[in-house]
């Protein structure tokens, strides 16, 4: 596995490359890897000539200076991790390197797939978003981008990007991977108690009570069924559910049998905040 730390490394990498019609699959990450990154890795491998994963914790999409501070950085096992799976480059890159001596977001029109869920939570997040992925696709060139569905907020943001600033790139979504009891496996898990962990298992739970609950009870009903699961439960504390159209993310108040639905969660582990997402 090669490893670059700057543009020039890579693009001068990718110049000398021996056949111009290879195709470069990428998997942008900010480390602490796990297996929901690796199935990532695994389907670019699959379906490329070449597969780049990038670790960089972006600091422009952290809402609070101490999330930023407190998220899992992980280097030197995400690089054997990686060498592990047979990924061919790893990208590692610092701060001055994306952002130069301007450590700002651009802003970016997302046509409301931003006010959204997350949007109304963290403000700002979306333009950190749109700009540090921005960014990696310029100097990776992918044919292929690779992301998980548990923030399919997220995707439909980045597909929307690439769709506005016309980027010869594709994004494809992936299944979200979870933990035995369901859990959906992130970075943040690190950062849980094994109690918690264990614990967390009520929300694929509640998630895939919902995707039963959705033809026999109305929104409104579910709703209220959902915030009731969580004012019983000492340990997790609601933020957010909603029940949203999968194409624009607005929030829905009946279901339409022409439309795809998806429920969106954000809960709170004492200082560890989690998300989740079910089609329904």
């Amino acid at each position: 596995m090669k490893v670059f730390k700057t543009k020039t490394e890579l693009k001068t990498y990718f110049n000398g490359y021996s056949s111009k019609n290879f195709t470069i699959g990428f998997v942008p990450t900010m480390g602490a890897l796990h297996n929901g990154h690796l199935s990532l890795i695994k389907e670019s491998i699959k379906n490329n000539q070449i597969t780049v994963a990038s670790i960089f914790v972006n600091p422009t999409q952290f809402d609070k200076k101490e999330d930023l501070e407190n998220y899992p950085r992980t280097l030197e096992s995400d690089l054997s991790i990686l060498q592990g799976v047979s990924c061919d480059i790893a990208f590692i890159p610092s701060i001055e390197e994306i952002y130069a001596n301007t450590v700002d977001a651009n802003h970016f029109e997302f046509d409301g797939l931003e006010i959204q869920m997350e949007g109304k939570f963290r403000k700002g997040h979306f333009n950190g978003v749109g700009t540090i992925v921005k960014k990696l696709f310029e100097i990776v060139t992918p044919t292929n981008a690779y992301f998980g569905e548990k923030d399919f907020q997220q995707l439909q943001i980045i597909r929307k990007m690439v769709q506005k600033n016309q980027l010869p790139v594709s994004v494809i979504g992936c299944p979200t991977f979870r933990e035995e009891n369901g859990l959906a496996m992130s970075s943040r898990n690190q950062l849980l108690s094994e109690k918690e962990k264990e614990e967390g298992a009520i929300i694929y739970e509640i998630l895939h009570e919902v995707k039963q609950l959705i033809n026999k009870e109305s929104i409104e009903k579910i709703n209220s069924w959902v915030a009731a699961q969580f004012d019983k439960n000492p340990h997790f504390e609601l933020e957010y559910f909603v029940i949203a159209d999968e194409e624009n993310l607005i929030p829905a108040s009946t279901i339409s049998s022409n439309k795809n639905y998806r429920a969106f969660i954000a809960v709170h582990a004492d200082k560890v905040r989690l998300i989740d997402t079910m089609a329904l």
